[in-house]
């Protein structure tokens, strides 16, 4: 059985860890640094935050839908945490709790107009995305608010041993997701709506809820990034997570998840998600300027993109 599972990783990611591997070649011909064991813990934190939005666009884009919500998630989420720690005096496990409850009334929001209501998930996720955005700069008046208390600070810079303790949130969230995908009914129900609606619908697949599910779990991944992250920022920024949904969909698209629904795998995610951590670790590394990383990411969902089309073109043909 472990075996069988070991090809078919293989056969469905052979490809991106063709190119993982050759940009771990260039970088580390081209810099003396990257392959140095701090050098690989930090890409392994830095791409931390955005395995856990990808791992939740990975369930919103093989439904069929699309979340440019969560990056906003990120900020609102970690801002109201911190703020409620600091300001309001509020608990510091409770605090905790409501973000990540805040979190999943988002998206469970998300869901519900999507399934309720028919609104284009793209529509209703980018009026999200502004909500989100917009509440964050209202509720910290624009200002970054620090928090220096050890037992907060420690849920995104403490380690087990030699690991840091974000990487292993990671590998919990990506072992979860893989059995939530492919051991269990509600996967099957994702890929059978992405695959194709009214077939799931006349099957008796619980639509409308499995909508609302997903873009809750992805709702409580922001959340849980959020938090995370304003936790190893020492600090709660309403301008942190910009961009943030736009690297989760490349990793998902670089990974094989189709942007048409009905498609993809986990190891497809964490493959894309370490091709995007490796070109911005990269990047860094060679003083690439910001601007030109910019470029460089919008180029790669462009290619992703179009390899996607071109994939679902040539079996229509068939």
């Amino acid at each position: 059985m472990k075996d069988r599972a070991v090809f078919m990783f293989l056969r469905h990611n052979l490809g991106i860890m063709l190119v993982l591997l050759l940009l771990v070649v260039l970088l580390s011909a081209l810099s003396p640094v990257f392959l140095t064991p701090n050098n690989l813990l930090t890409v392994l934190k830095q791409i931390s935050h955005n395995m856990c939005l990808a791992l939740g666009m990975t369930l919103v884009i093989i439904l069929g839908g699309i979340d440019l919500s969560v990056g906003a998630l990120v900020a609102m989420i970690g801002t109201v945490t911190v703020g409620l720690i600091v300001n309001q005096g509020v608990p510091i496990f409770v605090g905790i709790l409501m973000g990540l409850f805040l979190g999943i009334i988002c998206g469970a929001i998300n869901g519900g107009f999507v399934a309720f209501f028919k609104f284009p998930a793209f529509i209703v996720t980018l009026s999200m995305m502004n909500i989100a955005r917009g509440v964050a700069y209202i509720y910290c008046g624009g200002k970054t608010t620090r928090i220096m208390d050890e037992r907060f600070v420690k849920i995104g810079t403490g380690s087990l041993g030699l690991v840091p303790v974000p990487v292993i949130y990671m590998l919990v969230m990506i072992v979860i997701f893989s059995i939530l995908l492919n051991k269990t009914k509600f996967g099957t129900y994702i890929y059978a709506i992405g695959g194709n609606r009214e077939a799931a619908r006349l099957s008796g697949v619980p639509i409308k809820l499995t909508e609302i599910a997903v873009f809750t779990i992805a709702g409580f991944m922001a959340s849980f990034a959020g938090i995370v992250l304003a936790a190893r920022m020492y600090s709660g920024q309403p301008s942190v997570g910009d961009g943030h949904e736009l690297n989760a969909i490349a990793a998902c698209v670089l990974g094989g998840i189709s942007m048409s629904g009905g498609v993809g795998r986990i190891g497809g995610t964490v493959m894309g998600v370490l091709v995007m951590g490796v070109i911005n670790n990269g990047l860094n590394l060679l003083n690439v300027s910001t601007y030109w990383q910019y470029v460089a990411k919008g180029a790669i969902i462009l290619i992703a993109v179009m390899v996607d089309w071109m994939k679902q073109r040539s079996k229509v043909k068939v």
